[in-house]
């Protein structure tokens, strides 16, 4: 029996039939993505010409990048952004951060845009989205000197930058999106090789001549600059902030900053020209379970939900005190005991929602029902129990003042309760966009808490506290970064100078140049500059308890609660004074 043939494929020898297509073989539980993705794919650039005859090809596994095509060759624009990217790493980040950070991502974004402007590439809104809060991001290193706020902001920006260059949708693809430029680094800098190999050698005469053009304008700016900078001193002063101080003792330090700052602009600009489509594959979904057999156990949680919530409405309407009288735990304590229950709670009820809609039931009339109302409820539930760790983290600051690791878990179960909110709202009006949506609620925090300057709101809240006739922990304060300064300057003395004398001597000590000086630390030296601290106090005492307290407690300090009113707990008292289960 004969077939007819119909024309033959793109590559095939005319009078020949054109060899069969591999059917597509999944690996290890991961699957080709939905026709959508692929043909999404298909419209970023064009596919890979099918290998010739004699060549193997290896079925598709967990770690196979579906690049969409070979980029074209490097242009010129981009080389040029790369090696301004390059340059102002070595020269601006080798001091620290600051805005420098900011003014070395701007040529390496234009790296990208030129790179995806050269292979077609279309500007999307999420990828705006992307871009612009990976930029955002990259402000709080310029507005804060804490070091622990800046660095989430500079990993989560990494990561929506990555986001931004490949694109994604789905779950996975969201997850390995954001860690994807990390893949091009090789490829990146063996394709900017070749890009400048090429250009190298097709425009020798070209090249002599801008180099001599660099040389030449290098050697007067040299010249007349140092004669300028020694004829006035005013004028030196202003070229040497506006300059870099590069030593040659520094020359290592800053060859492998340069090398990390083109690395990284060629890994860029690659993946703009070459994006890897991870929503290209898919996790196989999981084997769908009975109506029983799936709702029976999630009605049960649900229904624990509903008696511990039940519980907590008593305790707010019946008071704390009945409590405190039949539990024997003080005020600080009941608070205490139950936060890191709720958050952990809050996050296994996430984990096990992702189950469930893995192992949901599906085919049958009123299945999508049943899911949205088992799990809708339990994310409602759920909601209530994020709002009491709430109220417990409230209590417990209170009672021992506020610290970093407060504020951050804090922060973090709030966070947990967006996420679920997200949930109930996406997963029933656009499932597709619940994904994208977590991910820029989790870089919409970072960027919050960033800017809300975390140092200076503990700094804020324990010197109200102590305002308020409560002790204050001047150890704990005096290891805060320069954004505390603000609310610490307000103390009155001897507090005040030994609250701030750690930070003065370090900013003293440092030669911070304008770009690598965050506006928390340029207010700071501001406020020392016009006010320093008073030495003549001698050495502080920095028990536990602080400075001036007067009453032997500190942020640790365990405290009670009778008849509604404030009451130290006595001093001789020392079987429960440890924060346990807080470090700092």
């Amino acid at each position: 029996m004969s077939e007819r043939s119909g024309p033959p494929e793109h590559g095939a020898e005319p009078g020949t039939s054109a060899p069969p297509k591999p059917a597509p073989q999944p690996s290890h539980g991961i699957t080709p993505g939905p026709p959508q993705a692929r043909a999404h794919a298909s419209r970023v650039g064009a596919p890979q010409p099918p290998p010739g005859p004699g060549r193997r090809t290896s079925p598709p596994s967990p770690i196979a990048r579906p690049r969409v095509a070979e980029p074209a060759a490097v242009r010129g624009a981009t080389l040029c952004s790369v090696l301004v990217t390059a340059v102002l790493s070595a020269s601006l980040l080798g001091d620290g951060l600051g805005a420098n950070l900011l003014i070395v991502a701007i040529p390496a974004a234009l790296a990208a845009f030129f790179a995806a402007r050269v292979a077609g590439r279309r500007l999307r809104p999420w990828t705006a989205v992307w871009a612009v809060g990976g930029l955002a991001l990259l402000v709080v290193p310029a507005l804060r000197d804490a070091g622990w706020p800046s660095f989430l902001a500079v990993v989560s920006a990494v990561a929506l930058g990555s986001l931004a260059l490949h694109g994604a949708r789905s779950w996975f693809g969201v997850f390995l999106g954001s860690l994807g430029l990390f893949g091009s680094l090789v490829e990146g800098t063996v394709w900017g090789w070749r890009g400048v190999r090429d250009r190298m050698a097709g425009a020798r005469k070209g090249w002599g001549a801008a180099l001599r053009t660099t040389a030449v304008a290098t050697v007067l700016l040299v010249v007349f600059g140092t004669l300028f900078a020694s004829a006035d001193a005013a004028f030196a002063d202003v070229l040497g902030r506006l300059v870099p101080d590069v030593s040659l003792g520094d020359g290592p330090w800053r060859l492998l900053l340069f090398a990390l700052g083109l690395v990284g602009s060629l890994a860029a600009a690659y993946t703009a020209a070459a994006p890897v489509r991870w929503d290209g594959f898919a996790l196989r979904p999981g084997k769908p379970r009975g109506r029983l057999e799936w709702a029976l156990p999630l009605v049960v949680l649900n229904l624990l939900f509903a008696v511990f919530i039940a519980v907590q409405l008593t305790v707010l309407l019946g008071g704390y005190a009945k409590v405190m009288t039949e539990t024997h735990l003080s005020y600080a304590q009941y608070a205490r005991q139950g936060f890191w229950q709720l958050l952990w709670a809050t996050f296994l009820t996430l984990l096990v929602i992702a189950v469930a809609l893995r192992l949901a039931p599906r085919g049958r009339d009123g299945d999508r029902t049943l899911v949205r109302g088992v799990l809708g409820t339990l994310c409602v539930l759920t909601l209530v129990v994020v709002a009491s760790a709430l109220r417990r983290m409230d209590l417990y600051v209170d009672t021992y003042g506020l610290t970093r690791l407060r504020i951050s878990v804090a922060a973090m179960e709030l966070w947990l309760g967006v996420v679920l909110v997200l949930i109930v709202v996406f997963g029933a009006l656009r499932p597709r966009l619940l994904p994208r949506a977590v991910a820029a609620s989790a870089a919409a925090a970072v960027l919050a808490f960033g800017l809300v300057s975390p140092d200076g709101l503990i700094a804020e809240q324990n010197v109200q506290r102590y305002r308020d006739g409560r002790s204050i922990d001047i150890a704990y304060l005096r290891d805060l970064s320069a954004d505390a300064v603000p609310a610490l300057d307000t103390l009155p003395e001897p507090l005040r100078s030994c609250a701030l004398r750690d930070i003065e001597r370090s900013l003293r000590s440092s030669d911070t140049p304008w770009y690598a000086m965050s506006l928390g630390e340029a207010r700071a030296r501001e406020i020392l500059r016009e006010r320093g601290t008073d030495r003549s106090k001698g050495p502080c005492s920095l028990a536990r308890g602080g400075v001036g307290g007067g009453d032997g407690g500190g942020a640790n300090d365990d405290r009670g609660y009778e008849d509604g009113r404030y009451v130290p707990s006595d001093t001789s008292d020392t079987s429960d004074t440890s924060d346990v289960g807080d470090p700092r």
